[in-house]
């Protein structure tokens, strides 16, 4: 039997209002396509959304995600790493949140870097619009 101490230690951390926040707004960028989208997962703390639209072997595509661990929460957008050009003009602001091809880490919340994201869902939503995975 676990101490109480270990018990503790197990939970996870309750979710602030600024996580809460953050995460929303982050899932909020995926969802404005929801309807395009198959939601595989929708937890608090875990989005991950497919195309619609099967690929030619008929299997899902992966579009975008959310994750939480810890106060770090990880964006996946696929269209970046199918047009990385998405990604010539980024700013230094939004640059620094970068993690490999298609992730963002972010831990708080950035009005200013949220809405230049918003603008690279869009044009990525559109460009798989137009060859035709969305």
């Amino acid at each position: 039997m676990k101490s109480s101490r270990e018990a503790a230690t197990d939970k996870k951390p309750a979710a602030d209002g600024a996580s809460t926040e953050l995460f929303a707004a982050l899932r909020g960028l995926l969802l404005a396509r929801g309807s395009e989208l198959s939601v595989v997962q929708d937890d608090d703390g875990h989005f991950y959304a497919n195309c619609r639209k099967l690929d030619a072997k008929g299997k899902a595509q992966f579009f975008g995600a959310v994750k939480v661990a810890g106060r770090k929460h990880s964006f996946h957008f696929m269209p970046v790493y199918d047009f990385p050009e998405l990604l010539v003009e980024l700013s230094p602001a939004l640059k620094k949140h970068m993690q490999g091809k298609s992730c963002f880490n972010f831990t708080s919340l950035d009005p200013a870097v949220l809405d230049e994201l918003q603008g690279i869902v869009e044009q990525g939503a559109s460009r798989y619009e137009a060859v035709g995975k969305l």
